[in-house]
């Protein structure tokens, strides 16, 4: 006699999950967008990233994930820190210049060094200088974990940038049309 399966059993059988269907369904989540930044003199870089969270409160934890080939991957591990700067609404093409395999030096955007020496971008709404505690393998991405060590809210009476269903806006605008995705 042949065993059929129940429907708990065919509810667990693991299916392949589309990689295209699994970013539509997670552009569906609102998130801010930042620019991660890292390095210093010439070395220093960012990149546009919107996969940041908050951690832990005691100690200060924050994290954000790169791609495996992320540009900016060797240079946070490399300087042990790195800066997550939130971007204001009216800041989306600057969130562009740092989005993408080419993008603008830091030398051509306002900025200054933190406490644990990683740059900060001068026009952000706020920042979040981070010493790395941690990184783990997730997959195609890293998963960078930092303890904050200097925080700062300069632009505190701005609209966040947005990201969501692909599309960058400001809380008050619609998002535009779909962009190629980050380098994150």
């Amino acid at each position: 006699m042949t065993a059929t399966p129940t429907n708990t059993q065919r509810q667990q059988q693991p299916r392949a999950i589309d990689g295209k269907t699994l970013r539509t369904v997670c552009g569906l989540f609102v998130t801010g967008v930042t620019v991660i930044t890292s390095g210093s003199g010439d070395r220093a870089a960012g990149t546009t990233v919107n996969s940041f969270t908050s951690v832990s409160l005691d100690p200060p934890l924050v994290l954000f994930c790169l791609h495996q080939a992320s540009r900016l991957r060797t240079l946070v591990e490399e300087s042990g820190a790195y800066t997550v700067n939130f971007l204001a609404g009216r800041q989306e093409p600057l969130a562009w210049k740092f989005a993408g395999k080419h993008t603008a030096a830091l030398s051509d955007v306002e900025h200054r060094y933190s406490s644990v020496g990683v740059p900060v971008l001068g026009q952000a709404m706020a920042f979040l200088s981070c010493r790395l505690v941690n990184a783990f393998e997730g997959g195609d991405h890293t998963i960078f974990v930092g303890e904050v060590a200097e925080l700062g809210v300069p632009r505190a009476d701005t609209e966040p940038l947005i990201f969501f269903r692909g599309s960058m806006g400001s809380l008050e605008d619609e998002p535009s049309g779909p962009h190629p995705m980050f380098d994150s």
